[in-house]
């Protein structure tokens, strides 16, 4: 009589470093998988996450009354000036290279006088900061301790697929250092506001306040990204938590070693804007992706390379583009000089094109005042256009007034209204189009203003009676 055979059991071979590294995924397929530990991984990575100790003076302010007789007959000398108070920071660092360079957020040693790096054994040794870049929120520190150090090596982090595992080291609100496991839950996260670089690794493992500046590794031990933000209302981890992508990183770091002290991205000479569902249908694109040129700066890259307005930007070196702050990140990755291609929907077609990206025009920084006295405008800070303002304010078109750069809170200027990126174009008549014309017009003591600015493209014409 035939009897089935008993099911064979399935027999794994034991997991050897090659094959953690390996490429190939699979969901566990058995009791025993599910039971495997990170030990191993964090044994080897562990060393090389650090503590970051940023510390600021903060001068306080002297009492209205210090040097009046009259009030130091009875207070004496408690009227002086005060001793500057010292605010401390605490973030974690990445060892990325073995002579002694760190990567931490930049938002963690900003404005500092002093900062201290804390290895996993305890010494503790002062940095010097190489390079800070705050569009990315990144910055360079270097130790010497005159010892090689465990450095983590970079993965390619455009390889990271949602779903893959990755562990964060950091130090959460100063407890030690700590690990925490989680998936990756998106890749090329935009749109999260908590920079101006706006392309990041989304994870679900725990990150809160400390870790920011530490490590996301993938399986194999490499670095993947620097743990920057959370989402968050109580100011703990909730399971969103956000990593600057290690390709970024990457080119940081390359720069800092050539000894750059400024991040310097490729410019490509145009500025972008999303591609909304009624764009795309009125282009005839199949969805709403890509970047759409809305202005292109001349005999810059684009138009040497024969972009035009209104045409879309898809790919540029083999990446997909879906949104500009994609394109903002792919950019900082490619290098100055570098021919790259870029696949573009131009008057009904795809189009493949070369485009040589080149270094960014010099610019002079632009002179800022602050408008004083009781008008409207007292507390907006203004200037002059410059290359960077337009950029950083993303103004677009021509500019022909003085910029609003920053609102002081509280301030008149906010009590109107007003908001950075506002272009003055005239105010009682005057032309405001130097700074010094806008400050003498700005800071006059009247009650009636006109004004016309430029917001956002359209003109608003104003009367305020103040």
């Amino acid at each position: 009589m035939f009897q089935p055979k008993e099911p064979e059991q399935s027999k794994q071979a034991p997991q050897t470093q090659e094959s953690v590294n390996s490429t190939t995924r699979r969901v566990p397929l058995a009791q025993g998988d599910i039971q495997l530990s990170f030990a191993p991984l964090v044994e080897k990575t562990s060393p090389s996450v650090v503590n970051v100790y940023a510390a600021r003076k903060i001068e306080q302010r002297q009492s209205p009354f210090a040097g009046d007789p009259f009030f130091e007959q009875f207070f004496g000398n408690r009227l002086g000036r005060r001793q500057p108070r010292v605010e401390s920071s605490l973030g974690s660092g990445v060892i990325v290279d073995s002579a002694g360079l760190v990567v931490t957020n930049n938002h963690v040693i900003d404005g500092a006088d002093q900062i201290k790096v804390a290895l996993s054994d305890g010494r503790e040794f002062e940095s010097e900061v190489v390079l800070r870049d705050e569009r990315s929120d990144l910055a360079v520190l270097r130790i010497e301790t005159g010892e090689d150090l465990p450095a983590l090596s970079f993965a390619e982090s455009d390889q990271l697929l949602t779903g893959d595992l990755v562990l964060a080291i950091g130090n959460p609100f100063g407890v030690g250092q700590t690990i925490t496991s989680g998936i990756v839950s998106a890749v090329a996260r935009t749109r999260v506001g908590v920079s101006d670089f706006g392309f990041f690794i989304q994870t679900d493992a725990a990150i809160n306040p400390g870790n920011s500046g530490g490590a996301l590794i993938d399986m194999s031990g490499k670095l993947v990204g620097i743990n920057t933000a959370i989402f968050s209302r109580s100011g703990g981890s909730n399971g969103i938590g956000f990593a600057i992508p290690a390709n970024m990183v990457r080119a940081v770091v390359a720069q800092a070693k050539g000894g750059s002290d400024a991040f310097e991205r490729p410019y490509i000479g145009a500025d972008f804007e999303p591609v909304t569902p009624d764009i795309a249908e009125s282009l005839g694109l199949q969805r709403p992706s890509g970047a759409i040129i809305v202005s292109v700066v001349e005999d810059g890259p684009a138009d040497k390379a024969g972009l035009r307005v209104g045409d879309v930007l898809l790919s540029i070196g083999g990446n997909r583009i879906e949104h500009p702050d994609a394109l903002g990140y792919r950019l900082a990755t490619l290098s100055i000089d570098e021919n790259a291609e870029v696949d573009v929907f131009s008057r009904g077609r795809l189009v493949t094109l070369k485009i040589r990206l080149e270094a960014p025009p010099a610019n002079i920084p632009a002179e800022r005042v602050v408008i004083e006295g009781r008008g409207p405008f007292s507390g907006a800070e203004i200037s002059e256009p410059s290359q960077d303002i337009i950029r950083q304010l993303r103004i677009r078109g021509d500019v022909q007034g003085v910029i609003i750069t920053d609102i002081a809170r509280g301030s008149n200027a906010a009590r109107a209204g007003f908001r950075p990126g506002d272009i003055i174009l005239g105010v009682n008549g005057e032309e405001t189009n130097t700074i010094e014309k806008a400050s003498a017009v700005l800071s006059e003591d009247r009650r009636s203003w006109r004004f016309h600015i430029n917001r956002n493209g359209r003109t608003i014409r104003q009367f305020l009676r103040y």
